[in-house]
């Protein structure tokens, strides 16, 4: 999985007034907590926190506030409901030797049988929620569905990967191929071509 740095200082906490200054100085109010950290709050830019929150893409994240350094995840932000700024940020700090959660975007790769012969697909999950170490975590899923035809599906159970778990219910649908008329058409075709 891709590491991203992200780099803060230190914010008095206690006052809105101090709050809206660091807001007014175009940086984001945020919190590290988590594997044994105390909460420290800080300030980073935000332009520096929209290359994390503006892409699909999950990242480690290399924090570094006025020297002390953690590895951790990006776990909650709130917007603006206007105006779509981050106005706060969670960060979790998290352990190399400790299982980990998060969230990854699923690619759908190959082209179905299913759809060859007239089908629909449908990708009902852009995303799944895996669990691993650092170390082993991707940066996507991919979901090959040459195999799927009309009528199948492909589940969460049905996905299998090296040092990592699926953390999302076994049932959970990733992708299905609907019948379509043109489908129901070009069966019928065949049918009669064979009587």
């Amino acid at each position: 999985m891709k590491h991203l740095a992200i780099s803060g200082s230190k914010r008095t906490v206690g006052r809105k007034a101090d709050v809206r200054e660091v807001r007014a100085a175009g940086k984001v109010p945020c919190v590290v907590y988590g594997n044994g950290v105390e909460n420290i709050s800080f300030a980073v830019d935000e332009k520096e926190l929209k290359n994390l929150t503006h892409t699909p893409y999950c990242h480690i994240v290399d924090l570094d506030v006025d020297g002390q350094k953690f590895i951790a995840l990006l776990h909650e932000v709130q917007y603006h409901p206007v105006t779509d700024r981050a106005l706060h940020a969670d960060f979790l700090a998290v352990s190399e030797s400790k299982p980990v959660v998060v969230e990854v975007p699923v690619i759908i790769t190959g082209n179905s049988v299913g759809v060859r012969a007239g089908g629909k697909l449908q990708v009902s999950r852009r995303k799944l929620k895996i669990s691993g170490l650092i170390k082993d975590l991707p940066d996507d899923l991919t979901v090959d569905v040459t195999p799927l035809a009309i009528g199948k599906r492909i589940t969460a159970g049905d996905l299998k990967f090296d040092n990592i778990s699926i953390v999302n219910p076994k049932a959970t649908i990733i992708c299905s191929c609907l019948s379509t008329r043109n489908a129901v058409a070009a069966a019928e075709e065949s049918s009669e071509g064979q009587e």
